[in-house]
């Protein structure tokens, strides 16, 4: 399936609208820190799906952090959705849809969305190597690809400490887990451990997941990555048990692979359906590749594809 667009112009995130004649409509958080990235993206899936491009500007770095973003992408997600019927769609079929950051932020805006009643109901959500959870650092997929090219260790640490707004000398308290407090990893060690990770994607090399010594002055400097709003893993069960069917997407070679299977196991034991599609040649951020000759991948189009048949069969 092929889908390249000349377009060249994009503001993040991005929101999908189907078109009149369409049967799904899909809300497009693609929130990412490279600019420009997916405006051929989302004209492919909007071309493949029958669907209408809406760009969305937001606040961004480094003059705003959290939770700038996520109140932005809420907002216009709450106006846009007050007027689905003016787009023609059907408000029963829309599909929200975000890949790496994005992923997370639009989880957090789909429980969000709860306090809004009045809203039409999410059909379906699409989430594309997401940013689960700021807080257990130690799981395989993290030691495994730490030096994966793209997305380092030093690079995840970076972004989250410009996101929170985190002086970056805490970035070796966070990754080594030294600022969760005991009591905090006891209570949600049953939804961030590797407990949670089949066991062909664990190795034997592993070191041990449990945080280290607990340092309360880092926990005052950086105790906002506890919070559900930036962690959206830690949302209680009966959240999660209302969240709409999810298509989720893991890439082998990312070190937020976990973060994917973590979600997936949430979802499963609350009876939420879900569609994994897991990608072993694949690396985070490889989707927005797929129309970048010499340097796409096969992994690229894989996932495309993949997103637009599970769009397309709603």
């Amino acid at each position: 399936m092929g889908c390249h667009s000349a377009l060249s112009q994009c503001g993040n995130p991005l929101f999908l609208e189907a078109s009149s004649q369409a049967q799904v409509s899909t809300l497009c958080d693609a929130v990412h820190y490279c600019r420009d990235c997916y405006h051929n993206l989302c004209s492919c899936l909007a071309q493949e799906t029958d669907s209408v491009v809406l760009s969305v500007g937001y606040r961004k770095l480094p003059d705003h952090h959290h939770p700038s973003v996520s109140k932005d992408c809420l907002n216009a997600s709450i106006y846009f959705m007050k007027g689905l019927t003016t787009y023609g769609v059907d408000p029963s079929r829309v599909v929200v849809c975000g890949e790496s950051v994005g992923g997370g932020i639009l989880a957090t805006v789909i429980q969000a969305l709860f306090s809004f009643p009045s809203l039409p109901k999410i059909c379906a959500q699409v989430l594309i190597t997401p940013v689960m959870q700021l807080i257990n650092f130690r799981l395989p997929s993290h030691q495994q690809n730490q030096n994966v090219p793209l997305l380092t260790k030093d690079i995840i640490m970076m972004s989250l400490c410009k996101y929170v707004d985190i002086d970056l000398s805490w970035k070796d308290a966070i990754f080594n887990g030294t600022c969760i407090p005991p009591d905090f990893w006891k209570k949600y060690r049953k939804w961030l451990s590797s407990d949670n990770i089949p066991r062909r994607f664990k190795s034997k090399s592993l070191l041990p997941e449990s945080p280290g010594p607990f340092n309360e002055t880092a926990y005052l400097e950086t105790k906002q990555v506890l919070d559900a709003e930036i962690s959206p893993l830690l949302i209680d069960d009966k959240i999660i048990a209302q969240l709409p069917q999810a298509f989720l997407v893991s890439c082998e070679n990312d070190p937020l692979r976990d973060d994917t299977l973590l979600y997936k196991k949430r979802l499963e034991d609350q009876g939420v359906p879900v569609t994994w599609y897991h990608v072993e040649d694949g690396f985070h951020g490889c989707i927005i590749l797929f129309d970048k000759q010499p340097f796409s991948f096969p992994c690229s189009m894989k996932i495309v594809d993949a997103v637009i048949t599970y769009i397309k069969g709603i």
